[in-house]
């Protein structure tokens, strides 16, 4: 009997690699392909431990490259599509949106179009991995739940908040079988440095400054990525079709806490003085239309699926700082050429 396929799209990236290897340990009846243009944050060297593996495969496509994506559709049978691939700094969004109009809604579209037509669409299904960040901000109380009104506030935002509603679009108009989730921020191994934990990790062993946006008041709610890998896992073979979840950590830090008890830790762990990393930290102007508090009631996810975070964060938190000292070549490297531009235009005139 054959394998049934399914496309990762983004699978080399942070979420989408620990999403990959989940699906291709756990389920040997599946043929995994990985779809993912590798941009600067996708790198295979986050799947190196099961590149070799019979249900694997990996494909380098642009989601946007229409008749690239409709042959590989009509050259296969797939059975179902797992739609991570993104580009998703906000940072870069307010530098150069078009990209993101470009990757996150022309090529979701692109992608649906074509599991529409050549997908198998009676007992297979598209999952669109999304964001809390499409439903705006929050003040001090309440949580996202599935009900809450999408309101984007960064170019980022709004072409996740766009994807999401096509996906919806093609489920009422074309009955397409699909789902969709909304995660919290995540943190752990493979994460590209220009997002707050690992960029902060590198920094504090580089003896570099530390930037903060404004006065670091901002709070997200923060997840363990892998309990993110096992909460699609459980989406994509339990969820109802049409239907939305939310996924979050219920882990709500201040971001200059967060970056403190980082300081703390990395001072014990590299044998230096107490407050001696705290001293990096260097507040900087904050970013244009910052949402000020994310929070995520999963409450539906963990009562109608059964899923829960598995990791308290101090535990999640120290395994992804050990990963990070112990990987400081793989740090180093997709830190070399490009990233050092980026760097400096981002944070240098701030």
């Amino acid at each position: 009997m054959s394998k049934k396929n399914i496309i990762i799209t983004g699978g080399a990236g942070f979420i989408g690699s620990h999403v990959v290897r989940r699906f291709v340990q756990n389920h040997s009846d599946l043929h995994i392909i990985n779809l993912d243009v590798l941009t600067y944050a996708g790198n295979l060297e986050n799947l190196t431990d099961i590149e070799n593996a019979s249900n694997y495969e990996f494909v380098r496509m642009d989601i946007i490259d229409k008749e690239a994506v409709e042959a590989l559709f009509t050259s296969r049978s797939i059975h179902g599509v797992i739609h991570l691939a993104a580009e998703s700094h906000v940072d870069r969004s307010i530098t150069n949106p078009i990209d993101f109009v470009m990757t996150n809604v022309v090529g979701t579209v692109v992608l649906l179009n074509a599991y529409k037509a050549h997908g198998d669409t009676e007992t297979g299904r598209f999952y669109h991995v999304s964001t809390d960040e499409v439903y705006g901000t929050l003040g001090d109380d309440g949580k996202f739940t599935e009900e809450t009104p999408y309101d984007p506030n960064s170019p980022y935002s709004a072409s996740k908040a766009s994807s999401d509603h096509f996906v919806r679009a093609y489920h009422e108009t074309f009955k397409l079988p699909i789902v969709i989730s909304n995660c919290s921020n995540n943190y752990g191994s493979h994460q590209f440095p220009e997002k707050l934990i690992p960029l902060m990790i590198h920094n504090i062993t580089n003896n570099k400054p530390l930037p903060v946006y404004g006065k670091g008041e901002n709070i997200r709610d923060w997840l363990w990525v892998e309990d993110h890998a096992r909460a699609i896992e459980t989406i994509y073979f339990n969820g109802k079709n049409g239907e939305t979840y939310n996924i979050g950590g219920n882990n709500e830090w201040k971001n200059i806490d967060l970056v403190h008890k980082l300081c703390e830790i990395m001072d014990r762990k590299l044998g230096r003085e107490a407050g001696e990393s705290a001293k990096l930290i260097t507040y900087v102007t904050d970013r244009k239309g910052h949402d000020f508090r994310y929070a995520i009631d999963a409450s539906k996810l963990e009562n109608e699926l059964g899923w829960s975070p598995s990791v308290a964060f101090d535990q999640g938190f120290d395994k992804t700082i050990d990963w990070y000292l112990e990987n400081n070549q793989w740090l180093d490297r997709v830190t070399s050429g490009a990233y050092a531009d980026y760097y400096t235009s981002m944070y240098a005139a701030r």
